[in-house]
């Protein structure tokens, strides 16, 4: 029978609790802990199940003995678990070891170094665990030559080492918790200020962007997570726990579940990331020990050692916590004592092979191209420079490298500023044409950087492109003859073009919509729209990367989507910095669009003179112009008729805007006026008077490259500036949208070969990009994923979903869907479906700002892996936000996933929705799918669009709300068009074959422009992705027609409208 011992209650009954015993000898445990952590849920959880083991005896040492008694007086004890947290006396704690010499479980003497991010940083970069790189600033008088820092406007220099925002700034001691992360000008400024959780907040976005200047810190390069932080928490060296949690520095609002605790879901750890948690155990000689692990580009890298710390809530984790707490006890001492105690064998990883429920197919794969938001007008001038100080800037930049240079960062627009202003001083001191700059463009050039005080990359870039011979030919500003030729350099200056409000909320609105295409959503998401998203997100299902080009409102665009899509918080900045990777580094959402190829060279010329033409358009103009048939073309030429004419018109109410503008700017009641976006009516006066002056020629032709900056410039105004009420604006939006309905698409290419040959020129890295990722989805299992045995309420921990997002340009848009609409992905005459999509795409005259194209992959895990039938993909399209005109002439599709392919052949007419819908009901259909499926998080194919079309109101309705957007006042937010279906029955294999076809036909014709033999001489520049459009018309190999899949595995593309 066990015996109670005498409780020690003359030595303070509050230290030591009521021990039961067994007559056989014990192993006391001992706790010296705070109440706080000794008490608290996860240890008494642990202890309880210790004290299950016969011969081991727990002993907590209360706080008030831990604090006030010496040392000498606390209960002794065999094994002890001892560590430091705010106000815990360590000094005791360690001279308590060295007097009753218990086995520890976590090492004393180590959690000093514990409490010095310095020395964990020391001990990690000793044992060779990764950990991103650093620089410590101390602020110590003895230590002079470890306190230089140097900070930039994007950077600060830490005793020689550089590190550009954004970076990290840490205190030395691990027991500040405020840490701070601050972002580069590009992104926006600023910085998130990080603490010890608050409530619900766990930091701040603050705008200051310097670094602090008093204390010691260590300065290291941020690493960008995706938005998630990983925490491990090891018992032993072969025993790690992790958790995924949505990163502090996100926005800083603390998830929590409906008990009020942060929601964590464990994963599963790698290889090598369970062999840096040995060595984090091992090196610290903390048993029980957390660390922080940031998952970064391919690669994991340890952040922080907390020491001591338990999972919290996890009834798994306790079991097995308690289990080897007690094996570790006995192995050690059980032979101290003589207690017979035999190590237990267990499987300590149980293979999980996991199932899906029912015979429904899987979503594994979404990958979108989307088209930014709306902007503001972009503005473009060009000037041919000579002087010795832009080429010794072109130098200094190594622009001779590739005879082209980008100048975008704050140090670099003040060099060209100091020049500006310079040249401007010089030309009006001499009269003799010393300098060969015009006064005009370089007084331009000095007001447009000198814009808002202050530099910012997003607004402004210059680009300079080396000019071996000179300009080839004269402006039309100056017909004077030519000098001989001599070097020179195109300055080209670019500003405007900025996110405004509207698209912000265009982006988030359109992301809060995106999470309704992933079904399924339960537990502490449930009831959000688009909670299915949010639950596999949250749960480390959702292998999730978002690019885009380095356009500034291509990156805003891209934070406020992913905003709106995994429901964040607050400023931007944060989001695009650690979700938001940038893609210009290989060419592949990025174009040059001042290195024009040859083929654009030819298509510009062949536009500018049919549309010079002073008659009305003739039958063999519209043979000319509009070879591929294209209703929107064919429709905008009947419009036009005279284009000579239509251009008359619009330079004359161009003329009339601007003589408007000046008289407002005349009257003192209008001196004050604020426009949309902070503009002022000396900026937009600015801008149409350039447009007017650039229009039309000295010559009296008309400029057609112009056409698309006026339709820009006033559709802008009739959506942002109506206030104004100026005369003739509604005129001039209708006639230059017309003539850029016909001059923005067939710049792209007038007929089929040309639309190709460019489309391939700018979208090859992306077409490749695309089929790596429809096929590394079912053949790259090395994600990263939810550990199936912590996984209670989640019905298919192994399995994932790949989220791909590109934001990019309209120039990408109108490639990418050139290449599926004349690339021959399918016949027309054989496949109806096809051919009603074409018809639709063939209607449409504008791929407005949030333009989509949507490619879905299904699984359907009934099916053997090698039958085609496996996989079924999906296309999809939205030509993005409504515009300013709402006619009722949009076109219309036939819905998203209107019904199955396989019902085509028994439907007796499909010219029409109306006829479409009466075949089966969608909920029908539905029911019928998903009659055998549980309700669980299985992703099934859904048959109504997350915008859902209101035919009456135009307006989105998202998850069945009617929305009406509108911001700042008068200004309307345009809805966005639903996604339409284009194909949803092909097999991953057609799609894969066809993406191939093409990126074969490109290298092809590549190979023959560079040895001569196809017409075309050698490429100008280097072999880049930006510049190889240089090549030679390409000639598709088309793979033979397949038929359309009428099976289990389809492909599905949707495209969706800027």
């Amino acid at each position: 029978m066990p015996h109670q011992v005498e409780t020690l209650a003359q030595q303070g009954p509050s230290y030591l609790k009521t021990i039961i015993l067994p007559p056989e000898r014990q192993i006391v445990v001992g706790i010296c802990a705070m109440t706080k952590k000794s008490k608290s849920k996860p240890m008494t959880q642990i202890l309880e199940r210790l004290c299950k083991f016969e011969y081991i005896t727990v002993v907590i040492m209360g706080e008030d003995v831990i604090l006030n008694e010496p040392v000498e007086n606390w209960p002794p004890c065999d094994c002890l678990i001892s560590f430091h947290s705010k106000g815990f006396p360590l000094d005791k704690a360690v001279a308590y070891a060295k007097l009753c010499n218990p086995f520890l479980i976590n090492d004393l003497d180590m959690q000093y170094y514990i409490q010095d991010r310095r020395e964990v940083y020391r001990i990690l970069q000793e044992e060779g665990i990764d950990l991103p790189r650093y620089a410590v600033l101390n602020r110590d008088p003895d230590k002079p030559d470890e306190c230089n820092l140097v900070e930039g406007e994007d950077q600060v220099e830490v005793n020689g080492a550089v590190f550009p925002k954004p970076f990290v700034e840490k205190p030395v001691s691990a027991e500040d918790h405020n840490v701070y992360i601050y972002y580069p000008t590009s992104a926006g400024g600023g910085s998130q200020r990080l603490f010890r959780k608050i409530g619900s907040r766990s930091s701040v976005y603050s705008p200051e962007s310097s670094v602090r200047k008093t204390g010691s810190y260590i300065y290291e390069e941020f690493m960008p997570t995706d938005g998630t932080d990983v925490k491990v928490y090891t018992v032993g060296p072969d025993y790690a726990h992790a958790e995924a949690r949505k990163s502090p520095a996100l926005d800083g609002k603390v998830e929590r579940d409906s008990e009020g605790k942060e929601i964590r879901y464990p994963v599963m750890l790698t290889a090598m990331e369970k062999l840096v948690a040995r060595k984090v155990c091992v090196a610290f000689k903390q048993t029980v020990c957390g660390f922080d692990l940031l998952r970064a580009n391919g690669h994991s890298f340890v952040c922080d050692v907390n020491g001591f710390s338990f999972v919290k809530n996890s009834m798994k984790y306790y079991d097995d916590c308690a289990k080897i707490l007690g094996n570790i006890i006995m192995r050690e001492l059980a032979p101290q004592f003589q207690i017979p105690w035999s190590i237990p064998t267990e499987a300590e990883d149980i293979p999980i092979v996991p199932t899906t429920s029912g015979t429904m197919m899987e979503l594994r794969c979404v990958i979108a191209v989307i088209r930014h938001g709306d902007r503001t007008p972009k503005q473009k001038m060009k000037m041919e420079v000579k002087h010795s100080r832009f080429f010794e800037l072109f130098e200094k930049y190594d622009g001779y490298k590739t005879g082209k240079l980008k100048l975008k960062k704050p140090e670099q627009l003040q060099e060209v500023l100091d020049i500006a202003r310079l040249l401007v001083v010089e030309l009006g001191t001499h009269n003799d044409c010393e300098i060969e700059e015009r006064k005009s463009k370089l007084e331009q050039l000095k007001t447009v950087l000198e814009m808002y005080g202050h530099f910012s990359g997003i607004n402004r870039k210059v680009q300079l492109t080396y000019l071996p011979r000179g300009h080839p030919k004269a402006s039309s500003e100056d017909e004077d003859a030519r000098k001989e030729p001599s070097p020179s350099l195109l300055l080209v200056l670019k500003w405007g073009g900025e996110l405004t409000p509207a698209g912000r909320v265009q982006a988030e609105e359109l992301g809060r919509a995106f999470r309704c295409m992933y079904p399924g959503g339960q537990g502490d998401y449930a009831g959000f729209p688009g909670c299915g998203l949010l639950r596999l997100h949250s749960t480390y299902r959702h292998d999730l990367k978002i690019y885009a080009s380095d356009e500034g409102r291509v990156q805003m665009t891209a934070a406020a989507f992913a905003k709106g899509l995994l429901a964040l918080e607050g400023e931007l900045t944060p989001i695009l910095v650690q979700m938001v990777k940038s893609a210009n580094m290989n060419g592949l959402l990025d174009s040059d669009s001042d290195s024009l190829s040859s083929c654009q060279h030819r298509v510009k010329a062949r536009l500018h003179e049919i549309m010079q033409k002073d008659a009305k358009f003739c039958e063999e103009d519209y043979k000319k112009l509009a070879p591929t048939g294209s209703i929107s073309l064919v429709n905008s030429m009947t419009f036009i008729q005279n284009p000579v004419e239509i251009c008359d018109q619009v330079f004359a109410l161009i003329e009339n805007l601007t003589s408007q503008i000046c008289k407002r700017l005349e009257d003192p009641k209008s001196a004050d006026l604020q426009l949309y976006h902070s503009e002022t009516l000396e900026l937009m006066l600015q801008r149409w008077s350039k447009l007017e002056r650039d229009f039309r020629m000295k010559n009296g032709r008309y400029d057609i490259s112009k056409i698309p900056d006026i339709y820009d410039c006033i559709k802008y105004d009739v959506q942002h500036n109506c206030t104004l009420k100026l005369e003739g604006t509604a005129e001039l939006f209708k006639l230059s949208k017309a003539l850029a309905d016909v001059i923005i698409p067939q710049e792209y290419g007038i007929n089929k070969e040309e639309k190709l040959e460019i489309a391939i020129g700018f979208c090859l890295p992306l077409i490749k990009k695309i089929q790596l990722d429809l096929q590394r989805t079912h053949e790259d299992e090395s994600v990263n994923k939810l550990h199936p045995l912590y996984s209670r309420g989640v019905l298919s921990p192994g399995r994932h979903v790949r989220t791909r997002l590109y934001f990019t340009s309209e120039s990408h848009v109108h490639s990418l869907l050139s290449i599926f609409r004349y690339g021959r992905l399918l016949d027309e005459s054989k496949d109806q479906q096809w051919k009603r999509a074409m018809d639709y795409l063939s209607a449409i005259s504008e791929l407005n700002y949030m333009t989509q194209i949507v490619i879905m992959l299904y699984e359907d895990n009934n099916k053997d892996p090698s039958s085609e039938e496996r996989f079924h993909v999906e296309l999809h399209f939205s030509p993005g936000v409504k515009g300013c005109e709402e006619d009722g002439s949009a076109p219309t599709g036939f819905g998203f996933r209107p019904a199955s392919a396989e019902n085509d052949d028994k439907k007796p007419n499909q010219g029409s929705m109306e006829d479409l819908s009466k075949v089966k009901s969608i909920d029908e259909t539905d029911q019928a799918q998903e009659r055998s499926s549980q309700p669980s998080e299985t992703i099934c194919i859904q048959r109504r669009s997350p915008l859902i079309r209101n035919r009456k109101t135009g307006s989105m309705e998202v998850m069945g709300r009617t929305r009406h957007l509108s911001f700042e006042g008068c200004s309307m937010v345009p809805t966005i068009y639903p996604l339409e279906t284009l194909h949803n029955s092909l097999s991953l294999r057609q799609v894969n074959e066809f993406l191939t076809s093409v990126c074969r036909s490109y290298s092809n014709s590549h190979s023959r422009a560079s040895t001569g033999t196809d017409g075309g001489g050698p490429a100008r520049h280097p072999v880049t992705p930006s510049c190889r459009r240089e090549s030679s018309r390409p000639h598709l190999c088309h793979c033979a027609s397949a038929p359309t899949n009428r099976h289990g595995v389809s492909v599905s593309f949707l495209l969706w409208r800027h």
